[in-house]
């Protein structure tokens, strides 16, 4: 009995040490609205925060879809061209030629499907050459990086497709019950990925895949091909992200997407997020999307110039993986 009782008991307080890992991060964004809240009298605002929602939507996109590969025990680099790519294919198939389109003239909708579609085959072409083929990923999503990042470029010859149609940018520009709808969805992907990661048997698989994998083919799991599965989900998620930037901006430019990953790490890693694989969940990450959406308002009202934003930015996320491990344990990566 008493080896029951302290089961039991183990088991609540691994549970409540848990829970206090995922808010690590809470004391840190409430600290920064303090500061928001000092630097400006219109920080306090719902203005303000339906503007952040808008602009972090897209990032918390991208960075469900890394945090689901890094969960598996792989790293993707090329979500930042696939981001900028599949908005761009989609759009040069929607716009005139006129307007540095292909003159298809295709469907807003079937445009955005298009897209993602797109980004969906970037990440099986990548998870297929990682898995099957054994390439290093870092350095096969490396050079995909590079080489997306030229085709997005190439088919424009650099320019910036302008004037889409509304339907094409409804995903950021949109709202819905005075939210955006970029928030919307953003929000939607956050919990159906933490629902399906916590509760279905694949998802729950991703850790044991992350965490050993041999152990997981030893156990049953079908490893390889929820690894694929999970590159091509990635994909998908990227361009969907790209879209919501596209409709945000009412435009898509031959540079969108231009230094996210290193954002999309950071969001991820003081969110809790292992690059080792096997560890992290959707909450964790999204408290990280909000913490550098709130650097990055702050920064925005208290007119810093340009030249240290970069500096700041990593400064606060060297606080915040401090306070995050001292207030919730052991959270960063080896």
């Amino acid at each position: 009995m008493s080896v029951a009782v302290g089961a039991r008991v183990g088991q609540r307080r691994g549970a409540a040490v848990s829970l206090v890992q995922q808010f690590a991060l809470v004391p840190v964004i409430v600290l920064l609205c303090v500061v928001g809240a000092v630097v400006s009298d219109s920080f306090l605002t719902i203005d303000t925060f339906t503007d952040l929602g808008q602009q972090i939507s897209a990032l918390g996109v991208v960075v469900v879809a890394e945090t689901l590969i890094l969960v598996a025990g792989g790293m993707d680099l090329s979500l930042q061209s696939n981001y900028g790519l599949s908005a761009m294919v989609a759009a040069w198939l929607v716009a005139p030629a006129a307007q540095f389109g292909l003159g298809t003239e295709f469907n807003p909708l079937l445009g955005l499907a298009a897209g993602i579609v797109c980004g969906a085959l970037i990440g099986l072409f990548n998870g297929i050459m990682i898995v099957k083929a054994r390439i290093n990923g870092f350095i096969l999503t490396l050079a995909m990086y590079i080489l997306l990042a030229g085709v997005q470029t190439g088919i424009v010859s650099g320019h910036t497709i302008y004037h889409l149609p509304s339907a094409f940018i409804a995903l950021g520009a949109f709202y819905f019950a005075d939210v955006p709808v970029s928030l919307w969805v953003a929000a939607v992907v956050f919990v159906a990925a933490g629902l399906y990661m916590r509760y279905t048997r694949t998802g729950r698989s991703l850790y044991a895949i992350g965490g050993n994998r041999e152990a997981a083919r030893a156990a049953g799991i079908k490893v390889d091909p929820i690894r694929i599965g999970v590159y091509v989900v990635g994909g998908a998620l990227a361009a969907l992200g790209g879209l919501m930037e596209a409709g945000r901006v009412v435009a898509v430019t031959a540079n969108q997407g231009t230094n996210l990953i290193f954002t999309v790490f950071a969001a991820a890693v003081i969110g809790g997020v292992s690059l080792n694989g096997g560890r992290g969940n959707m909450l964790g990450a999204a408290t990280g999307v909000i913490l550098l959406g709130l650097v990055q308002k702050i920064l925005a009202l208290a007119q810093v110039q340009s030249y240290w934003i970069d500096a700041v930015d990593g400064a606060v996320i060297l606080v915040a993986l401090a306070l995050s491990r001292i207030v919730g344990g052991e959270r960063s990566t080896d």
